[in-house]
């Protein structure tokens, strides 16, 4: 009888993929037969022919196989966020050349003018969702020092819970331990769920999915309600996508592995500076100070032991910390 083969995405792990992994690091290896049923373990690279007899599997370390499994989600992340830039870079002229485009009823794109008007009709929205509300929000520094910001959000927030509808939003790891963040979703009750990722897209609500809001403008100053089904759907795809390579940060916390002394964000700092980014770039794509990332570098360097900013690129891709193999 010819085993049942599980077919799924090449980041995702089947629960056959799973049992077969645990009983190969149990005894060792296991057979080249057994794992027909299971591909995603050879794809992702958690078991390996052995080098004394290729009929025989064996199994890579747990710790190097999630490094494995995190960096492709990183790639994956960070050809989300280009695309995304690309799409941004060509809309943004094209959207100051005309009027916007309408439907009998309700214009499809609409030019917000100011952060006041974009505010109000983002309440206005919330107050008639009844289902569910998706947002990535990136770094805001003047979230954090104001808290009458935050105040009407929350309240605007747990309105919209009330009503039954359910919240997913998406953050920069350097905002799970932000106090106002903490703050936000201890007083929350209800469906609602947030999960973090090194670097998210631009600033993104979508309600109900039928109503979006996004920049118009670099400093934020101009957004545009969307209302285009196609474009609609198109964010939503993305959300989905980024939300499931996300970490868990509410109602149930998942911490990030360290490995050999590098804590995932300085990992993620790693990765921009042999990509050559400023420390301000750093700084901004992290959703950290400029202060903050200074002090991640210097730690950085001194776990690799380099002396220079110009040892340090080096040091990096010399020392593995980026490798698929973690």
């Amino acid at each position: 009888m010819t085993p049942e083969v599980h077919s799924h995405g090449s980041e995702e792990l089947c629960d056959a993929g799973l049992e077969l992994y645990a009983r190969a690091l149990r005894e060792g290896h296991v057979s080249s037969d057994s794992a027909a049923m299971a591909p995603c373990l050879i794809d992702n690279g958690m078991l390996h022919p052995a080098v004394e007899d290729l009929g025989r599997l064996e199994p890579v370390p747990p710790t190097v196989a999630l490094q494995r499994l995190l960096r492709s989600s990183e790639d994956r992340i960070a050809n989300e966020r280009r695309r995304g830039q690309r799409m941004a870079d060509i809309f943004e002229p094209l959207m100051r050349l005309g009027t916007p485009i309408a439907t009998e009823d309700t214009p499809a794109l609409r030019i917000l003018s100011s952060k006041r008007r974009t505010g109000q009709a983002i309440e206005e929205a919330m107050a008639e969702g009844r289902e569910e509300l998706l947002a990535i929000q990136p770094h805001d520094a003047q979230v954090s020092k104001r808290p009458d910001i935050l105040e009407g959000a929350m309240k605007r927030d747990q309105d919209f819970l009330d009503r039954g509808a359910r919240i997913r939003a998406l953050y920069q790891h350097t905002i799970r331990h932000a106090p106002y963040t903490r703050a936000r979703y201890e007083h929350l009750t209800g469906d609602v769920e947030a999960r973090t990722l090194d670097e998210v897209t631009e600033r993104l609500i979508v309600i109900d999915r039928t109503v979006a809001f996004i920049p118009a403008s670099a400093d934020r100053s101009l957004a545009l309600e969307v209302r285009h089904p196609a474009l609609i759907a198109y964010f939503v795809n993305i959300f989905d996508r980024l939300w499931h390579l996300a970490t868990p940060m509410h109602p149930q916390a998942v911490q990030q592995p360290t490995l050999n002394g590098i804590t995932p964000r300085q990992r993620a700092i790693a990765a921009l500076l042999i990509e050559g980014h400023t420390d301000t770039d750093i700084a901004d794509r992290l959703g950290m100070n400029v202060r903050t990332a200074r002090v991640h570098i210097a730690k950085l360097a001194a776990t690799l032991g380099s002396e220079s900013r110009a040892q340090l690129g080096y040091l990096i891709g010399q020392s593995g910390i980026l490798d698929r193999e973690g």
